[in-house]
């Protein structure tokens, strides 16, 4: 008979399963083995979305004709759609699907998008050209343009929360050396991205510039299709979470209980609280009890606890009363909302890299040899690779150090790590803002409408705001998974992604606010069809100025958050204490 120490090593004891349905064994599926099928299709997903993103303003400009300023928008509302479709997705995955369904379904959905994407640009009646020559309108080609583009979002919408969840979910949170290769999986998870993104852009939008857009989509297209192929192979080596139903009806349950409990006063022990034996409820993690919002207290005082009957009628009756753990996830959720609001700042600095930032290096030198000239897509590389720095640098060299002086199993705290991002994006638009001033003197002294200045003078704010995204974004990813209740680990992700899909709108909002503003006073639009005319140079330092701003908001709200505390002889790192 084995001890059950060696039981716990031998099976996972998560909740998850293997493809056959039976409990896991931890040898033979999860950790790495199965996550480098799902970091393989992630890259090749990331190829396409980045190959298509970062030289959208581009298209949108050459191809359709559009003024920057319109492009911008279409860009920051395509963008925008594209992160806010994983609320929906994530939800489906989490309440319905299963991750694993929803990744395959909307991985279909994805390549449907890329393949009418390639039969706008192949068929000869569909097909972009200068209207002047063929004579004919873009207006038919616009349309099936955007319906793929956003038939691709539609993808994106499911498949990015559930596919990051999902490689989360092959890690157990309760065996330690696993849960400590779950920390490092979102830095090497952001380190395939990262890798698709600079083949995205460079290689990609080289061949769409120097060869044809049509080639670039049918490679993106074969790309996607065999990463699905490579993805379903890896069945037998996942583990599987099953669907639970919605999780906001829990949380709903707990609104109405506590408001009918309104009156009742709040024990001054919490022990009195009421929550499900772990003996009863061993496959799912038991939440600590904590002193945050603690009117919602209310929905597990049990009101009849020296009367059996009414007790059992009570225990039946979920809008009457709630186990602490429903409590605390509701309290998690209100939680997370405050943090929520203070990343959109940051968020509205990366939405500048795949739009102004690229449009500055459209008209500055990009000559390399003289065969042979960057893409202005091409220079958000740049920030590809300052992230791939930061990853790698955060994990194998300031976290194993942090760890032994700190003794926290992350080095830092996941918000500390956050904050460290937002300081860091906030010094690269200071940065933008300077290269941006210098360009502007120089198109003044030339007269010219590509200036003589290199475009690797935008090396300093790509580079900075990389290794921000490599604190920022993957703290972001990992707070939003870490600190959602169990059963919402897709939205959690959903939620991080969110954080960009909203912030891309109020970008658009704060362009359109800014060109009212400044075209009313007489002295010219900040963003005028002229690039060169053009004070993106102001625009920036508005920006880092309102993020700095938020920066001073966010470390308060740092200060004061309490961390998520798991009632399971696991340590979670950024509790104050060891959890029991």
């Amino acid at each position: 008979m084995e001890k059950p120490q060696e039981d716990a090593q031998k099976w996972v004891g998560d909740s998850s399963v293997d493809h056959k349905g039976r409990v896991p064994r931890r040898a033979a599926t999860g950790c790495w083995k199965a996550s480098f099928f799902i970091i393989a299709i992630e890259f090749s997903e990331r190829l396409s979305y980045f190959g298509l993103a970062t030289n959208l303003i581009m298209y949108l400009t050459k191809v359709l004709h559009e003024e920057v300023k319109t492009a911008a928008k279409n860009v920051n509302y395509w963008s925008g759609v594209t992160t806010m479709m994983p609320l929906v997705g994530g939800f489906v995955a989490d309440a319905y699907l299963g991750r694993f369904s929803t990744v395959v379904i909307s991985s279909l959905v994805y390549i449907a998008g890329l393949v009418l994407l390639t039969v706008s640009e192949l068929v000869p009646r569909m097909k972009p050209c200068d209207p002047n020559i063929c004579g004919r309108s873009l207006r038919l080609h616009e349309v099936i343009y955007f319906l793929a583009m956003y038939m691709i979002s539609v993808g994106t919408g499911g498949h990015k929360p559930s596919l990051e969840s999902f490689g989360a979910d092959q890690f157990d949170d309760n065996h330690d050396e696993e849960r400590k290769k779950k920390m490092s999986y979102f830095n090497w998870w952001n380190f395939a991205l990262c890798s698709g993104l600079m083949l995205g852009v460079t290689v990609v939008v080289y061949v769409q510039d120097a060869v044809g857009w049509w080639l670039a989509d049918v490679v993106l297209t074969v790309v996607m299709c065999l990463s699905l192929v490579v993805f379903v192979v890896g069945r037998p080596f996942y583990r599987y979470r099953a669907p639970e139903g919605s999780p906001f009806t829990p949380m709903l349950q707990v609104v109405v209980a506590a408001a009918a409990k309104r009156h009742l006063p709040l024990p001054s022990d919490a022990g009195e609280l009421y929550e499900v034996p772990e003996t009863q409820n061993s496959d799912k993690r038991l939440l600590c009890h904590t002193n945050q919002l603690r009117f919602l207290d209310r929905a597990a005082i049990v009101e009849y606890k020296y009367d059996e009957a009414a007790f059992a009628a009570e225990n039946h009756n979920s809008l009457r009363l709630a186990t602490v753990t429903q409590v605390e996830e509701l309290k998690l959720i209100l939680s997370m909302v405050p943090i929520w609001l203070a990343a959109l700042p940051f968020g509205i600095c990366v939405a500048q890299a795949n739009t102004f930032f690229i449009k500055q290096g459209s008209v500055m030198d990009r000559q390399v040899t003289n065969s042979f000239k960057i893409p202005p897509a091409s220079v958000y590389s740049l920030s590809a690779i300052g992230m791939i720095v930061s990853v790698t640098f955060y994990d194998k060299l300031l976290v194993p150090f942090l760890r032994k002086a700190t003794g926290n199993e992350r080095g830092i705290s996941i918000l500390k790590r956050i904050g460290i991002g937002m300081t860091i994006t906030t010094v690269a638009m200071i940065s933008a803002a300077l290269v941006e001033r210098k360009r502007l003197r120089v198109a003044v002294t030339e007269q010219t409408s590509v200036v003589s200045m290199s475009v690797f003078w935008l090396l300093p704010q790509f580079l900075i705001m990389g290794i921000g995204d490599g604190f920022a974004l993957v703290g972001l990813q990992e707070y939003f998974y870490d600190q959602v209740p169990d059963s919402m680990r897709s939205l959690g992700i959903a939620f991080y992604l969110s954080v960009l899909g909203v912030a891309n709108f109020l970008s658009s909002l704060l362009i359109t606010i800014v060109d009212h503003i400044t075209s009313r006073e007489g002295k010219g639009s900040w963003f005028a069809k002229d690039l060169n005319k053009s004070r993106l140079d102001l625009y920036y330092w508005l920006i880092a100025t309102i993020s700095a701003v938020n920066l001073c908001g966010y470390v308060y709200l740092a200060r004061r958050y309490s961390y998520k505390k798991v009632q399971r002889k696991v340590v979670v790192a950024d509790s104050p204490r060891a959890d029991v």
